[in-house]
């Protein structure tokens, strides 16, 4: 074979972070589509070749470079063909840490300083090409997010030139589905509160999700929140979670969740009455905007309506308690209690000093939930009754069974 084939980017980085890689991705310099189809790839890039491996389905990407003729992420032309040499293609990668190579011998081929950036926790682009592709802008905030606990942190070199990307007005043609994939991949990152932290510090907080920038700078009462800026409790919350190991959906509900903060009149604050209410509408706005998968969007929903709600379930009544599972609609969708009630116990812990304060609310949403499904129709006598006579007595049976449970547990 003419042609050699170099291990790149992420994999290449994990492995010197002494990570596990994500996925391996591979470079073909001085090959050509004939010489991969002749071994049995398989092509699946349209704009420029992409090949999958027969045997173990890793992409072998043509060594290639990219010029910008457009707007946002689509608007490169590229060029590939056996002239391409291996540093060309490192150039047109976004940060140093992933415009490393290693060869078939192991050796790393660092032409751009990755690995001392490594060394130094920085996460730094590679070239001023850097602010043609708007998509970077998210991708480092991602990167940042998933790499912070390592103590990374984002140079500040390279967030003026995410700034220029936003100042442009690049970001707003970037297709919606893009966005969500970085956003969904920051709630699973291991810091996910990173993220917003850097799309702030470039602008890009604004730009892309107005709704939660309108929340840092905005007072709640320091009772309730020691750490008093609405915003700043919106990245511990979302941390917290993600600490405790919870499902990047809860995550992003916990982004959503307090965005009625940021429409409370000036004369009310610090106080946020009603905030969950006007909170619903902003939420949806911005899972529609973003297109966010159903399920993501009904707990986010959910969540930023009913919050304040659940952490009063040591309050409750047991016909409140009820109304509270209906209106979470957990009866009809019990797979959803634990997504919420994680939710709202982060909303609750992710507080100056409330980080290791219990959250009795989870065990008794629980405990209630499961009493009232243990209630059923075909167990009642409802031997004359029709339509609303039945769903009424089976309510009363469900309210009873919930107070039994709460007797019980004392």
């Amino acid at each position: 074979m003419a042609y050699r084939v170099y291990r790149v980017g992420g994999a290449v980085r994990d492995e010197l972070l002494g990570l596990e890689p994500r996925e391996t991705d591979w470079v073909v310099v001085g090959g050509s589509p004939e010489d991969l189809l002749e071994q049995g790839y398989r092509q699946v890039g349209a704009s420029f070749p992409v090949f999958l491996h027969p045997e173990t389905g890793d992409e072998y990407a043509l060594a290639r470079t990219e010029k910008k003729e457009g707007h946002g992420y689509h608007g490169f032309a590229v060029e590939f063909h056996p002239g391409v040499t291996l540093e060309e293609d490192l150039l047109r990668r976004d940060l140093t840490v992933n415009a490393m190579a290693r060869d078939e011998a192991g050796n790393i081929i660092d032409p751009y300083g990755g690995r001392a950036d490594l060394e130094g926790r920085v996460l730094r682009h590679v070239s001023p090409a850097f602010r043609e592709d708007p998509l970077r802008v998210l991708r480092v905030a991602r990167f940042a997010a998933r790499l912070a606990p390592l103590g990374f942190t984002v140079h500040r070199a390279t967030i003026s030139l995410m700034r220029e990307i936003t100042d442009s007005g690049e970001l707003e043609h970037l297709a919606s589905e893009r966005v969500w994939t970085e956003v969904a991949g920051a709630m699973a990152a291991a810091r996910p509160g990173m993220f917003v932290d850097v799309l702030r510090a470039c602008g890009a907080l604004e730009a892309l999700l107005p709704e939660v920038e309108a929340l840092f700078g905005v007072p709640q009462p320091e009772k309730y929140h020691p750490e008093i800026d609405t915003g700043l409790h919106v990245t511990m919350a979302m941390n917290l979670a993600a600490g405790e190991g919870w499902p990047p959906e809860v995550v992003y509900a916990l982004l959503l969740h307090d965005l009625g903060k940021g429409l409370t009149p000036s004369g009310e604050l610090p106080s946020h009455v009603r905030h969950e209410q006007r909170g619903v509408a902003l939420a949806r706005r911005v899972c529609e905007r973003l297109r966010t998968p159903n399920a993501w969007t009904d707990l986010a929903l959910k969540v930023t309506g009913l919050h304040l709600r659940c952490h009063r379930l040591t309050e409750m009544k047991p016909a409140t308690k009820l109304k509270l599972i209906e209106e979470a609609d957990l009866l009809r969708r019990p797979e959803m209690l634990e997504s919420f009630v994680r939710a709202c116990e982060a909303d609750y812990r992710g507080r100056g000093g409330f980080e290791e304060r219990d959250y009795p609310q989870a065990r008794i949403l629980k405990d209630s939930l499961e009493a009232a499904l243990s209630v059923r129709a075909r167990d009642l006598d409802t031997e004359g009754l029709k339509g609303s006579q039945v769903g009424n007595l089976l309510r009363k049976a469900r309210i009873s069974a919930i107070a039994d449970i709460a007797d019980r547990s004392g």
